[in-house]
């Protein structure tokens, strides 16, 4: 395997050790809008997510390269109940469709 492949499957290791276990976590840039617009729409849920700020943690643009290897190419990308959602996007869309909600209790984010 090319070393960089090897470099690749780490930070998916990484980022899957850092989803695990977490009902919600947020991927995030400090000075990006839309994360921001997205930790309040979970904060007015009264929901409490793990947030990994990508501009401020040790190997953050390793671990973005990670989440654009999987399908998330921007930020924010949400994790709920350890899989990936999508960005800020896909995460307007459930809310507006009524589903957000639910997926956050299910996953054990949200308690009513």
């Amino acid at each position: 395997m090319p070393p960089h492949h090897l470099n690749s499957l780490r930070q998916m290791d990484r980022v899957n050790r850092m989803v695990s276990n977490r009902p919600l976590v947020i991927f995030s840039k400090s000075s990006c809008i839309l994360s921001h617009s997205i930790k309040c729409l979970f904060n007015d849920y009264g929901v409490n997510p793990t947030v990994y700020e990508l501009d401020e943690i040790a190997r953050g643009q390793e671990i973005e390269q990670a989440l654009s290897g999987c399908g998330c190419s921007t930020v924010p990308a949400v994790f709920i109940g350890g899989q990936l959602v999508g960005g800020a996007n896909e995460i307007m869309s459930l809310q507006l469709k009524s589903v957000l909600k639910p997926m956050l209790i299910s996953a054990g984010a949200l308690w009513v």
